[in-house]
């Protein structure tokens, strides 16, 4: 699906942002207006902009960019924005589309700071296609946790924490990582990764 919209630019400063991703040395990124972020669906997107001189570029979701921004919008890093035109148009027409790179190499698996056996949060990185769910393993079987708008799927009562993860992407390709320990605030990678699209 195509989509079309403006692109306008900002400092991204480390290039961490909504997504809660943290610091980045890539700063081919962007932040997606706030209907198609989807409550943070978008965070770790792949995306391919257009300008309408021909020109492209791909970025990563990182961020969330609020109202005004409107629906097909792309507020890109200053870096990003650079590689389609000059920075001083500040504002151009593009259309972009979701797309599915060769990098990263595997995915990666985050805990959120403060979690527990009796409650955590946990999050994907690296992923080379948009994650739909994340499940845990319990002993009724798999729980499909709730995503926050800050880019963390939730267990509010510790159910499946530590266990044995299954993240599906929106291709429907399912992933289950096992023997992710339960390492509050450190990055787990995983070995794995979604197939290309």
């Amino acid at each position: 699906m195509t989509y079309h919209g403006v692109a306008t630019s900002y400092a991204a400063g480390d290039g961490s942002g909504a997504c809660l991703y943290g610091p980045s040395g890539d700063l081919m990124i962007a932040a997606m207006n706030h209907t198609d972020y989807e409550s943070a669906k978008a965070c770790g997107s792949y995306v391919l902009v257009r300008a309408a001189n021909g020109v492209s570029v791909t970025v990563r979701i990182v961020n969330e960019c609020p109202l005004p921004c409107a629906p097909g919008q792309l507020d890109l890093s200053n870096e990003a924005f650079a590689e389609l035109a000059d920075p001083s148009l500040g504002r151009i027409p593009i259309t972009w589309t979701l797309v599915s790179p060769g990098a990263p190499d595997a995915i990666s698996i985050r805990y959120k700071a403060g979690s527990t056996k009796w409650w955590c949060g946990i999050q994907v990185i690296g992923h080379r296609n948009p994650v739909a769910t994340l499940e845990v393993r319990t002993a009724n079987g798999w729980r499909r946790l709730s995503r926050t708008d800050y880019n963390y799927f939730l267990s509010p009562d510790g159910s499946g924490c530590g266990g044995a993860i299954r993240v599906t992407d929106i291709y429907g390709e399912q992933l289950v990582l096992d023997g992710v320990a339960l390492k509050p605030d450190v990055v787990q990678p995983a070995r794995v990764q979604f197939a290309r699209h």
